[in-house]
């Protein structure tokens, strides 16, 4: 059983630069060369959506230093590997709160958003300045507005799956796996709302050297669980490792 979307807490990168000797800035520089491993692997298994959790809301905290490294690596990251991706039927899209994000990055998003749109073998979500209440709230806001005017009875008779129409991907499906590294277990804020029945994994690797291994083991522990999602058992076929040279 193979899960449709995955996301990634990576977690780890200044530890692991720490660890080796090296500086914070080249453990974020060899996560993002992971990261582009992960969507790699991810598209030979047919897995059709990845999103990766790349600079929380929360991070606007970290030194300026360090804030203004994590946009350059994007920056450099989408320059000079989108094109390559787009060719191979990746789509890249973003998610969180754009209109916030410098100038320079913001316009790239764009730009790359609207060039891969008609991709279809993989979605890859990037968060960026993303935070799961603040999409929650974002929602709310816009749902406020769209039912300013209309018949509030009619409201009472929707679900709460009507939120999910104002989310900023509502046409993204929920992740079945959720997978954090470097051993912290907890959520962090990530996909709030769309991770009520995903799976969680998580696993002191650290996000650098999280390899093809490392995701083997995670769809192994995926695919031995019986998502119920409240109901009866659901029991799935074993994820068999591949060949990914």
């Amino acid at each position: 059983m193979i899960p449709q979307h995955i996301g990634f807490i990576m977690d780890g990168n200044g530890r692991w630069a720490q660890q080796q000797g090296m500086k914070r800035s080249q453990g974020h520089y060899a996560g993002a060369a992971v990261a582009e491993s992960m969507v790699r692997l991810c598209a030979d298994l047919g897995i059709r959506f990845v999103t990766l959790f790349a600079f929380s809301a929360e991070n606007w905290g970290r030194p300026e230093e360090e804030v203004c490294l994590l946009f350059q690596i994007l920056l450099q990251y989408l320059t000079e590997k989108s094109d390559e991706m787009i060719e191979k039927g990746v789509r890249i899209r973003f998610t969180g709160q754009k209109g916030n994000l410098p100038k320079t990055v913001f316009e790239t998003m764009e730009r790359i958003e609207k060039k891969s749109t008609r991709q279809d073998r993989l979605d890859m979500i990037i968060a960026v300045n993303y935070g799961g209440r603040q999409e929650i709230w974002d929602a709310v806001i816009k749902a406020c507005r769209y039912f300013k005017d209309k018949d509030l009875d009619g409201l009472e008779r929707e679900s709460s799956e009507m939120l999910r129409r104002f989310l900023y991907h509502p046409d993204i499906p929920d992740p079945d796996l959720i997978i954090r590294t470097s051993g912290e277990q907890r959520i962090s804020n990530f996909l709030l709302w769309q991770m009520a029945y995903a799976e969680l994994y998580f696993t002191p690797t650290l996000w650098p050297e999280f390899g093809k291994a490392h995701l083997e083991e995670a769809l192994e522990s995926y695919a031995s669980r019986h998502r119920r999602f409240g109901g009866v058992d659901d029991y799935g076929t074993s994820f068999k490792k591949r060949d990914f040279s």
